[in-house]
């Protein structure tokens, strides 16, 4: 059978539309978009095309998008400019303790050099204490810097009320909204975002293309030295043919935004009515609060998630965040919950996406429910009890077995 593909939030497929989009730029269209040729005429009204349909995704006027290689760039753009824009008497960096990488690791470089970092612990229920956001938002702050959705568990983050707590001490807050976007709606404007990082290949547009949003009014010094590209933030020759792919993905998001949304929340409910159903003990991470639709972080009791998704070549699946693929120890994200280790190392994260069908659904819950049957060996040692499941700690060399 072909794989199943259940990891759309670690990268999705390039849309055929928006492969289209990108080709002519590939081929005939190949012109330098600062020149004033023809060809190079093309490609710069594909950029502003394509700057002007991201723009309208997020409710932002046009001259407010950056163009930069991905999610990575853009964050470390808006994290360390406004940082080196603070003045003496704001030296104070807020996040949270489930960040992503890309906002994380440029926050404790900072910290590194003086900043005072403070991370906002987030609840057992994978949203952030907004009560210790509010004691640590203060007027010493340079900067808020937060996820939108987490991108192993998908809850989803309180990123107005945040924003109103930043406003207050007049500090700017920016928003990693990679993972959101076209996923569940997105405004800048409504939530009073300053600067939002976009990563392209999560939104069926190719790896190495993304945006950084700056409200208008805020300029951060260039990450880069050179000509007078992207208004003379960002310097280089212009991708072309990724900016105009990452156009058609954002007009294609729009357009499937409520309906795609619909479409895979129902999916991803009944993955975990067939998973749950099979696999007694089975533990949705964040269930009953705001989240993606497209996601389900699941803990499998009694066995590792590799040593499951190791066992089961027939799906695509991750055990959290892409960045971490293949690592044997417990999600950082989830042990910042409160989870024990034991249970943090059975997560596997099913994430669906346009190609998720019924049919596939049910194929992995069953599936999945068998491998972990076969892992923990309930038929030949009978070791259900009332709850989730005990067993050995090892049985066969190589294998990892857990104790609940």
């Amino acid at each position: 059978m072909e794989q199943i593909y259940l990891d759309h939030n670690g990268t999705t497929p390039v849309d055929p539309k928006v492969l289209d989009a990108m080709l002519p730029f590939l081929r005939e269209n190949y012109g330098n978009a600062s020149s004033t040729t023809a060809k190079g005429r093309a490609a710069r009204n594909a950029i502003e095309q394509a700057r002007a349909e991201l723009a309208s995704l997020i409710h932002a006027p046009a001259e407010s998008i950056l163009f930069t290689s991905g999610g990575t760039e853009s964050s470390n753009h808006a994290i360390f400019g406004f940082a080196r824009q603070a003045t003496a008497a704001r030296r104070r960096i807020v996040t949270s303790s489930i960040e992503h990488p890309a906002t994380i690791q440029p926050c404790r470089a900072l910290a590194r050099e003086g900043f005072d970092l403070r991370e906002i612990p987030a609840l057992p229920t994978g949203v952030v204490d907004l009560a210790a956001a509010y004691a640590a938002i203060t007027p010493e702050t340079a900067l808020v810097t937060i996820i939108h959705a987490q991108n192993e568990i998908g809850t989803i983050q309180p990123v107005a009320e945040l924003a109103a707590l930043a406003r207050a001490v007049d500090a700017p807050i920016h928003v990693d909204a990679s993972q959101s976007l076209g996923k569940v709606p997105v405004n800048v404007q409504a939530m009073s975002i300053d600067a939002l990082t976009i990563a392209g290949h999560k939104l069926y547009a190719p790896k190495g293309i993304g945006a950084l949003y700056l409200r208008s009014g805020i300029t951060l010094p260039s990450v880069m030295l050179g000509a007078g590209q992207e208004y003379g933030r960002r310097p280089g020759t212009e991708n072309v043919a990724f900016i105009a792919g990452l156009g058609v993905a954002a007009r294609l998001a729009a357009a499937r935004l409520e309906s795609e949304s619909r479409r895979l929340r129902i999916l991803r409910d009944r993955l975990w009515a067939g998973l749950s159903a099979r696999v007694p003990g089975l533990v949705w991470v964040g269930q009953g609060v705001d989240m993606l639709p497209n996601t389900l972080n699941v803990l499998f009791p009694g066995v590792a998630g590799n040593d499951l998704l190791a066992k089961t070549p027939e799906i695509a699946a991750s055990t959290g965040s892409a960045c971490h693929a293949g690592d044997s120890k417990p999600s950082a994200i989830l042990l910042a919950l409160g989870l024990p280790a034991a249970m943090a190392l059975g997560a596997v994260r099913l994430t669906l996406g346009r190609s998720s069908n019924a049919q596939e659904i049910d194929q992995a819950a069953e599936i999945l429910s068998e491998r972990w049957r076969e892992l923990v060996g309930l038929e030949q040692r009978g070791v259900f009890r009332n709850g989730p499941i005990a067993v050995a700690r090892s049985t066969r060399r190589g294998e990892r077995r857990l104790e609940w």
